[in-house]
């Protein structure tokens, strides 16, 4: 049995329900472009929003994070990662939660305790120290040299600058063959991380106070790949079990060894994984200069650079080999990776044949720039045009340039590309710190507009109109949805009149609870069947709309003012988009 398995077995055995992972591209949430942690999903239910599977809670999630994508191709950087997770929403607390995590390691997957070593929160002027977590571990057999405490930079978690917080504890693993220290130093690099846990006791307002909830929450987050690591006793996560056949895979095609050509075969792994992922995701995400689509085709781009510096010939099907092979690995427990296969296939394909003609502009434009270099120099300026603009890593750059006896400024763009990075990185980092607070009463409003759009769309063009995804924002509101054509002046008017007649009757917005499959036969509509739990909630809007949502809304459409559609667009093969806004 593997990790994944033998988690959620151990956790329902003590009364979790597990939930189903939700997609990469996370619903009406436009603080981050993709699920970048197990929580995230839970953020309403976290928030106080009663869960309808209850107050014990359990899954494996599928994340994807990219501010560190350039980190890709050392032993533990991934961009797509499963995280493992339990829940408890107002039910067990510190206690419980520490006595699980500990159980589950040394009795499950039998690390021994010496191996083991926690951090605390220290405490602050507001926040006590966690004397609770640490007596708890000291009591399991944990030696009070293995248990440091830490400050708020390592051991407290809030998101953004107000809302629920707290301190929390984080359990390492002693990742070498070494004798175990009797001392543990966080510092020391032959701890690993692979668990932590977060307890969320306290609220922190806009003046900064800090008051204790009444209803507290414990989030735990543990990483498959790095446990898998852990658990097979090799301190390079590509070497696990998890990515043998992908990789063996990869130096078939590449007729070479993984030994010696570590990094791009890696990068080959983790892109097209990640890029699977993206593509089966039932938001249609294509290739494109924005959002989640630009990261799609920076993967994808990527993936075929180090493919020849592999020497791969890139017009065959080696991506495609790759990718079924990724398919066949996780297809048992994320079915749309099947579903939509074929989608995956064309995706991959189609960037390719693309990025071969950007190739060759590329080379175009680097020939146009040296014939007029006069010093034999190429500055950071251009070197950082040809890796912008024309995907040109800077090893291509200088080998290029070599066989002309010109030189590459490489330390001026390493600075140029440090600085790329931090701009990248406080743009993700911003965007995250987002999540919890985003739910404002007009994301609200829009959150609850999309349901009468996507009922008007469907008296306008007809029921074969299903939202396919949205974009929520204080300012305005962007819906995806099938259609195979542009939609005419008269359509647009049309549907525009119908929300806005929808608002003017002031129906009422009522919510139940029921089994899904219920849900489904009493005709209520939902996006994303499989991320939802045997148990739903429902919204009705009048006679108007009924679908499966998580929320939340308003409780009368009266209470939404004028709709506006701004713009009515293709954003992919069969999906149309709808710009709106809320006057």
């Amino acid at each position: 049995m593997n990790i994944r398995d033998l988690y959620i077995n151990y956790f329902v055995s003590k009364g979790h329900k597990q939930i189903p992972s939700s997609p990469v591209v996370p619903e009406n949430d436009p603080s981050v472009l993709f699920n970048t942690a197990g929580m995230q999903p839970l953020i309403p239910y976290l928030m106080g929003q009663p869960h309808p599977y209850g107050t014990r809670l359990c899954d494996y999630q599928k994340c994807i994070r990219t501010n560190d994508l350039d980190s890709v191709g050392d032993k533990t950087h991934h961009t797509f990662f499963e995280m493992l997770g339990n829940w408890s929403l107002g039910d067990y607390f510190k206690k419980e939660s520490i006595m699980y995590s500990f159980d589950f390691l040394t009795n499950v997957l039998k690390i021994p305790v010496e191996k083991i070593a926690v951090t605390v929160f220290e405490g602050d002027k507001d926040i006590p120290r966690d004397i609770v977590s640490a007596d708890m571990w000291k009591s399991l057999g944990i030696d009070k040299n293995k248990i440091a405490f830490l400050g708020k930079e390592d051991n407290f978690w809030i998101a953004g600058d107000t809302g629920p917080c707290g301190g929390d504890t984080e359990i390492f693993y002693f990742r070498s063959n070494d004798e175990v220290p009797s001392k543990f130093d966080p510092n020391d690099e032959r701890w690993v991380e692979i668990w932590n846990n977060v307890f969320m006791e306290f609220y922190k307002d806009e003046k900064g106070n800090v008051t204790e909830l009444p209803k507290k929450n414990v989030d735990t987050g543990m990483g498959l790949e790095r446990v898998a690591a852990v658990l097979e006793g090799v301190d390079d996560n590509y070497k696990t079990s998890i990515w043998k056949n992908i990789i063996s895979k990869i130096c078939d095609i590449a007729k070479v060894n993984y030994e010696g050509n570590e990094e791009s075969i890696r990068i080959i792994a983790d892109h097209i994984r990640t890029s699977v992922f993206i593509s089966a995701d039932p938001s249609s995400i294509k290739p494109s200069n924005t959002d989640q689509g630009y990261i799609l085709r920076r993967l994808i781009r990527r993936a075929i650079r180090h493919a020849k510096k592999l020497n791969i010939d890139i017009n065959s099907n080696w991506e495609e080999q790759i990718a079924l092979e990724v398919i066949n690995q996780y297809k048992d427990y994320y079915s749309e990776l099947i579903e939509n296969k074929d989608v995956v296939l064309e995706v991959l394909k189609n960037e390719k044949i693309k990025f071969n003609r950007t190739l060759e502009k590329g080379l175009k434009e680097f020939e146009k720039i040296t014939k007029d270099l006069k010093d034999k120099v190429l500055n950071k300026d251009l070197a950082f045009k040809l890796y912008d603009t024309y995907g040109f890593p800077i090893e291509l750059t200088v080998e290029l340039a070599n066989e002309l006896n010109i030189d590459v400024d490489v330390e001026g763009f390493k600075e140029k590309f440090k600085h790329h990075q931090e701009l990248s990185r406080a743009g993700s980092t911003a965007k995250f710190k987002g999540g919890l607070s985003s739910t404002s009463d007009m994301n609200i409003k829009y959150h609850t507009a999309t349901h009468l759009l996507n009922a008007a769309l469907k008296q306008v063009l007809g029921s074969h109109v299903h939202q396919k995804g949205s974009n929520i924002t204080d300012e305005r509101m962007r819906f995806d949805f099938s259609h195979d054509s542009k939609m005419t002046d008269d359509q647009i008017k049309q549907t525009e009149d119908l929300v806005n007649k929808y608002i003017e009757m002031a129906l009422p917005v009522t919510k139940v609870e029921m089994n899904k499959q219920d849900a489904i036969k009493s005709g209520a509509e939902c996006m994303f069947i499989e991320k939802y739990p045997d148990i739903v909630t429902v919204y009705t809007i009048g006679d108007v709309s009924k679908e499966l949502c998580g929320g939340p809304h308003v409780s009368n459409t009266s209470e939404l003012g004028h709709f506006k559609i701004k713009k009515e667009e293709s954003s992919s093969a069969g999906v149309r988009r709808i710009k709106a806004i809320l006057e």
